[in-house]
């Protein structure tokens, strides 16, 4: 015998996204591919985004995670990093790094950032 289980979820629900972007830096500008609950994504330097959330964290108590894909098949990998301690994690805002395996920060033409809160 089936049972049916109903299960109601809202954007409050502590399992789900509070953020994402899917954006990458193409041709001289950062290009956001899709994304929910974010307003904008600005470049600070070479490889340092910005993220800021078009609906602000209740405080600055959010996990983020994030990936990078690489500029090329070989040789030079890209991954996002732990910030730096110039980096600032707000409710309004998180600035993120991308780097290659070397520790240089460097651009992507792809990265991924969720947020859960």
């Amino acid at each position: 015998e089936f049972r049916r289980v109903l299960f109601r979820s809202d954007a409050t629900h502590p399992g789900l996204a509070r953020a994402w972007v899917c954006f990458g830096y193409i041709d001289g500008q950062v290009v956001i591919r899709a994304a929910y609950n974010v307003a904008s994504v600005t470049r600070t330097a070479a490889g340092r985004y910005r993220v800021t959330f078009a609906t602000v964290m209740p405080d600055d108590g959010y996990c983020w995670t994030a990936l990078a894909r690489s500029s090329t098949n070989i040789g030079t990998q890209r991954v996002a990093i732990v910030r730096s301690s110039t980096d600032q994690k707000t409710s309004g805002h998180v600035d993120i790094s991308c780097a290659t395996t070397l520790s240089s920060f460097a651009d992507s033409t792809e990265i991924n950032l969720t947020v859960f809160r």
